[in-house]
């Protein structure tokens, strides 16, 4: 955007040029004293005929040439010689003569130049409001053509009850003649809430390709602009196209960038931006055609105007996928794949993950398989960027050999204390550990002292082995001490409903005196699978059951 340029008025011209007059006629008149000159330099110049003029000034007579001036007593002059030869003027009557044409001169020129500046600015200045206009009206208009989507409830796998809850508003958009008929009112708007990647855009795209209506999306941040009253009439435009293609659906994601509550940190832009939203979801009938589709992961930060009866009056609520649900979504994004996998144990080592991981999860497989040149994508394919996905790809670190026996030992703790105490993971290495997510709403307060236990296994068997601490626990004592204020202040399991921290300490230490004691139990199993560890680099739960099977024997 081109940065408007100011204005000029009459007035302010005017005492600029006075200004500027002002400076010339100081620095006139603060010129250099003329030089004094002798008879003889000044017969000189006489007779070269360097001198123009000269201006008698009380005693003194100053001589003119063309770049300097010289002074002498008047009276050392015959004044009636000299006339004969150059002009000779009274200082009253001549006035600085040479210096006054000068300054007009200037000021002519300054004026001429200051009067083409006003008429190029001017001209700018249309210009830009032009360009203004023209980039706010594009800023208006763009993207308020609808689509019409080819997504379809088949294509969304993984939400069976939300599809249902769906499937009416398709019905209303496919036969808005039965539902008028029958003087039902279907909801002017749904808001469908959940967490990133569970798929709100998806599934309102579903909605509108089984409905096989025009489809108009908008990102609530498209809304919030800095020019004042852009924002609401964005708002009028779209909502008076999607009526002009009526039935049609408009969806609005992270509506809580346009929505969010009023009052507190005044916006006033966003503030009418948002009134605009709620006089045009009253604007249109109930069976106009037209339903508006929302979503968020922020439903506390929405204004409560927007959720009252007759806007979003109904509200979906995605949460992440079951086990079931990413079953489903796996083999959806596999079904064009060349794969040989187990989908079960693929579902069971994603606990957490939302469709979008998933999807993420099974790209990134594809794209390690391509690496590894095979055509067939496998459950090694999967494992290997699981934990890039969940965390992001890790640095390599370099241990030396006595670093990476510690690391090994403490490592092994925690993958002997997990199998023991039933806390599933896939993949314990050197430098991360990849623990199952629990499936289940809820955790009673001993399986969450058992993952303490296991957090704390490793600093735990160093101290054993070595009577000391060391900075490796950092991570691992920070995630135990955090379950255990949980434990405490959210899920009152201390020893008192009032939380304390003597509970929370409580807790820490019973978990770590007790893994110590099984620790004291179980020194060759650690030791071996220590080793394992040091040599591969990893070990698997499976290689653990093997290990211990085998020393039992």
């Amino acid at each position: 955007m081109k940065q408007i340029l100011p204005k000029f008025n009459k007035k302010s011209i005017l005492i600029l040029a006075l200004i500027i007059l002002v400076v010339m006629v100081v620095f006139a008149s603060f010129r250099a004293e003329p030089k004094s000159i002798n008879y003889k330099d000044l017969n000189t110049l006489l007779r070269q005929n360097l001198i123009t003029k000269a201006v008698i000034n009380n005693d003194e007579i100053v001589f003119y040439t063309q770049n300097e001036r010289f002074k002498m007593i008047k009276d050392a002059v015959d004044i009636k010689e000299l006339i004969k030869s150059i002009p000779i003027y009274q200082e009253k009557s001549y006035i600085l003569l040479d210096e006054f044409l000068t300054i007009i001169v200037l000021m002519l020129i300054f004026l001429v130049g200051f009067y083409l500046l006003i008429r190029f600015r001017s001209k700018q200045l249309k210009t830009d409001n032009q360009n203004i206009s023209f980039e706010l009206e594009n800023m208006i208009n763009q993207n308020l053509m609808p689509v019409i989507s080819n997504v379809k409830f088949c294509d969304v796998a993984g939400i069976d009850d939300v599809k249902f809850e769906l499937s009416e508003i398709v019905d209303f958009l496919k036969n808005p003649k039965k539902y008028r008929e029958f003087g039902i009112k279907m909801p002017k708007g749904v808001l469908m809430v959940g967490p990133p990647g569970v798929g709100k855009t998806m599934v309102a795209k579903a909605v509108a390709g089984e409905a096989n209506v025009p489809f108009f999306y908008q990102n609530g941040a498209s809304f919030v602009q800095i020019y004042v009253g852009i924002g609401a009439k964005r708002v009028r435009e779209l909502f008076a196209k999607a009526k002009a293609y009526a039935p049609s659906i408009v969806f609005i994601d992270e509506i809580d960038a346009v929505g969010k509550s009023r009052g507190g940190g005044r916006n006033d832009e966003r503030e009418a931006t948002l009134n605009q939203l709620l006089t045009e979801m009253d604007g249109f009938l109930d069976n106009s055609g037209v339903i508006v589709m929302a979503a968020t992961n922020r439903i506390e930060m929405i204004d409560e105007a927007l959720l009252r009866s007759g806007r979003f009056d109904r509200r979906i609520f995605l949460s992440m996928p079951s086990f079931n649900d990413r079953v489903a979504i796996l083999n959806s994004y596999l079904k064009d794949k060349q794969a040989r996998v187990d989908v079960s144990e693929l579902a069971r080592m994603s606990v957490g993950f939302s469709g979008a991981a998933l999807s993420t999860l099974v790209n990134e497989a594809a794209i390690n398989a391509l690496r590894n040149n095979t055509s067939v994508i496998s459950m090694l394919d999967f494992e290997a960027v699981l934990s890039k996905v969940i965390v992001g790809k890790k640095r390599a670190l370099s241990f030396s050999e006595d670093e990476k026996r510690l690391q090994s030992l403490y490592q092994a703790a925690k993958a002997l204390s997990a199998y023991w105490f039933d806390i599933k993971f896939d993949k314990i290495s050197l430098i991360d550990d990849r623990f199952v997510q629990n499936d289940s709403e809820f955790e009673s307060k001993t399986y969450m002292i058992n993952r303490i236990k296991v957090l704390i296994s490793g600093v735990s068997k160093l101290e054993l082995e070595y009577d000391d601490i060391f900075s490796n626990a950092y991570h691992d004592l920070n995630k135990a001490k955090d379950l255990a204020q949980k434990m405490v202040y959210e899920y009152a399991m201390g020893d008192s409903f009032v939380p304390n921290p003597a509970d929370v300490e409580k807790i820490l230490q019973l978990a770590k005196n007790d893994v110590s004691e099984f620790l004291r139990g179980v020194v060759p199993q650690n030791r071996q699978i220590a080793e394992y560890i040091y040599k591969n680099e990893s070990i698997s739960k499976a290689e653990v059951a093997r290990i211990l099977n085998k020393s039992y024997e």
